[in-house]
């Protein structure tokens, strides 16, 4: 191909998702891809390395594409630099075989196989036809991870051992959610009477499946792994934050900057406490107080049409003030997790075509009473104005730059970055004047503090200040860090484990969130330097929603351009 017809940085980045898709049609059920809902990604390592050569092609491709006139344009940079650091950041793990050990309480290839299925479209008698098609692709999903945990084994790459006890819990509940079924058998029982023989039968097979892993989880994988470490060391944990924060982080100085913020929020939360119940020891005094005496939802399905109702409240108020949202991007619905999930709410993206709206996601564990201070900010973070509004708008504009920037190239810090600046954002406009939920946003801003000191210092095995209230001088572990969570967090021991094991399971994720904030907060402060008295608070924050992902570092220098 002549240099004249070669692809522009964006044609390049297009074509990858496209031939991504057709690898991991997992992505392509989130982007809404016809044809992808009824099949499931090769987990295997085969699939794993054809993932990778991918990646190594289409980095080919762009050293060619940025050399074409017009190829150095600023969207055309910005797509760029954004596939470039991405595909790289993914080669670098796979080329660490990091996919050959990935197992935990979330983001494994099994909670993917299982979660795609709360995506995949049920409206039609054809598409519940192609559920039964992806149905009787579980077993050899699940026998392809089970092949690269295998390869794992035998090349002595271990999965930490606590993480790997809680997957053979939830594999546990996969296949019997104790009505005698499982998970999968629950979800085709939705299904028209028409195919009932046929979903029936392939959803038992999904769980013959589930069943199988557990079983070999258990039997052999555990015992293999047994006294392994459960952290992942220095130069493990820089890959991984490197992945999840689009960075190459000075992890020493991010580690000082999460106890300067736990120090700082501290201050800012007795004053807080002291409000809702003098003379409290501690902050989480006065929150455990309103566990049992402040404002509450009661019921499941109440408080899924109390978060909507919440959701679009944010809408109607900050559309046409703060922000300027398209009508599409209005649209948000609140769900209740499946039961098995991590305890984490969370959030997921509308299909490219928006016939999937934007969803939250909120795992009760169990309970049916739901303090409000704790649902507050956490829904402005994970719904609107957060990731809701950045995600949505990214999927609104994928004309103006590519789908790759508005979808699989997010970058995590990035993500979490808004959705936490976004808590604040609703802080400094006075939508948190209430003492209870500005304690509840502070005690969540804490949590994310936190992560950034226990998530760093125990895969690090840093030293604890000599000015911190809590073991000062003492080596981190995984004990102190989920002694220190449980310490300075109003959430029940159910919640602290989860988080922990969480950390464990996918390391630099979670510090992205304080890190991220950090880095949208400098961006807007030198585009406010830069524009002076004329800033734009509300062209900003749209120029900022509509540029698509990026990595901190180049997130930092595109915000402050705008």
């Amino acid at each position: 191909m002549s240099e004249t017809k070669s692809p522009l940085p964006r044609e390049v980045a297009d074509a990858y998702v496209d031939e991504l898709i057709a690898l991991d049609p997992v992505t392509g059920t989130y982007l809404g891809v016809a044809g992808s809902s009824s099949r499931l990604p090769d987990f295997s390592p085969a699939g794993q390395e054809a993932l990778a050569e991918l990646a190594r092609t289409t980095l080919g491709r762009l050293d060619e594409a940025e050399r074409r006139p017009g190829g150095d344009s600023d969207v055309e940079r910005r797509c760029a630099r954004l596939l470039r650091e991405r595909l790289t950041a993914e080669l670098a793990v796979h080329e660490a075989d990091e996919g050959l050990r990935s197992v935990g309480n979330m983001g494994t290839a099994a909670h993917s196989v299982r979660e795609v299925f709360t995506l995949t479209p049920t409206q039609t008698d054809e598409d519940w036809s192609r559920v039964a098609e992806r149905l009787r692709a579980v077993p050899a999903a699940f026998a392809g991870y089970r092949e690269s945990l295998s390869l794992g084994l035998e090349r002595e790459l271990y999965a930490a051992p606590r993480p790997t006890a809680t997957f053979v819990e939830q594999l546990g509940e996969w296949a019997d959610t104790g009505e005698g079924r499982g998970w999968f058998e629950d979800f085709a029982a939705d299904g028209p009477e028409a195919l009932r023989t046929e979903l029936d039968e392939a959803a038992r097979g999904a769980t013959a499946a589930v069943v199988e892993l557990r079983d070999w989880m258990r039997d052999v994988y555990a015992p293999a792994i047994e006294g392994a470490p459960e952290t992942v060391g220095r130069e493990r944990y820089a890959r991984w934050s490197r992945y999840y924060n689009g960075t190459d982080l000075d992890l020493d100085e991010a580690y000082a900057y999460g106890w300067s913020e736990y120090h700082r929020l501290l201050a800012e939360m007795r004053a807080e406490a002291e409000k809702i119940l003098p003379g409290a020891e501690t902050p989480w005094v006065a929150l455990a107080h309103l566990d049992e005496h402040g404002r509450h939802i009661e019921g499941v399905d109440e408080v899924r049409d109390w978060l909507q109702g919440l959701m679009d409240q944010a809408i109607d108020q900050l559309d046409g003030t703060h922000f300027e949202l398209a009508e599409r991007v209005r649209r948000v619905e609140s769900r209740i997790a499946p039961p098995g999930s991590a305890a984490a709410p969370y959030y997921t993206s509308p299909s490219e075509d928006f016939s999937r709206p934007g969803r939250t996601w909120l795992p009760t564990m169990g309970q049916t009473r739901f303090p409000v201070y704790d649902l507050v900010s956490t829904w402005y973070h994970e719904g609107v104005p957060g990731h809701h509004l950045q995600l949505a708008q990214w999927t609104h504009v994928a004309e103006d730059l590519s789908r790759y920037q508005a979808s699989v190239g997010m970058v995590s810090a990035n993500a979490e970055g808004w959705a936490l600046y976004a808590e604040r954002l609703m802080d400094e406009l006075g939508y948190l004047t209430d003492a209870e939920q500005r304690l509840g946003y502070l005690d969540a801003q804490m949590m994310r503090a936190a992560r950034v000191i226990v998530d760093i210092g125990m895969h690090l095995e840093l030293e604890i200040p000599a000015d911190s209230p809590f073991h000062p001088g003492e080596r981190w572990t995984p004990k102190l860090a989920q002694e220190f969570f449980g310490a300075h967090s109003s959430r029940p021991a159910d919640f602290v484990e989860s988080e922990l094991t969480r950390y464990l399971t996918i390391p630099g994720q979670a510090i992205g969130y304080k890190l991220g904030e950090r880095a949208w907060l400098l961006g807007r402060e030198r585009a406010r330097e830069r524009h002076g008295d004329a800033f734009d608070p509300k062209a900003w924050h749209m120029a900022a929603l509509s540029q698509g992902s990026l990595g901190l570092d180049d997130l930092v220098d595109e915000l402050s351009r705008l």
